[in-house]
């Protein structure tokens, strides 16, 4: 089955990829398989997800390749209710609509 799995390296970094076969994958890395992780061995599983397809598994990975250090600590973490609100359009409109009310506030004073 089709996995997407994200590594934590030595240097606190996330990798995240995807796989047909996730034992083979981690030995890989091990191995030094992986560009980006070759340089910052060890690494160790935090997450994996199995998914149903493998289309479905790279449609993950690349989401998840968008997403903040701070959002994949969530993920890890399994704070599934932290990460609503993280994307960058929830952001940018909670950013917006604080500054109104900031000015909303400032020109009401007296």
């Amino acid at each position: 089955m089709p996995f997407v799995y994200i590594l934590e390296c030595s240097d606190g970094t996330y990798y995240t990829g995807s796989t047909t076969d996730l034992e083979r994958r981690l030995l890989e890395h091990e191995l030094g398989g992986s560009a980006y992780t070759r340089e910052r061995l060890p690494v160790r599983l935090v997450w994996s997800e199995e998914t149903g397809h493998i289309a479905d598994a790279y449609s993950l990975e690349r989401r998840l390749h968008g997403w903040s250090h701070t959002k994949k600590e969530a993920l890890v973490a399994g704070r599934i209710a932290d990460l609503a609100g993280w994307s960058r359009r929830q952001r940018a409109a909670a950013g917006t609509m604080a500054q109104a009310a900031e000015r909303d506030d400032s020109e009401s004073a007296p």
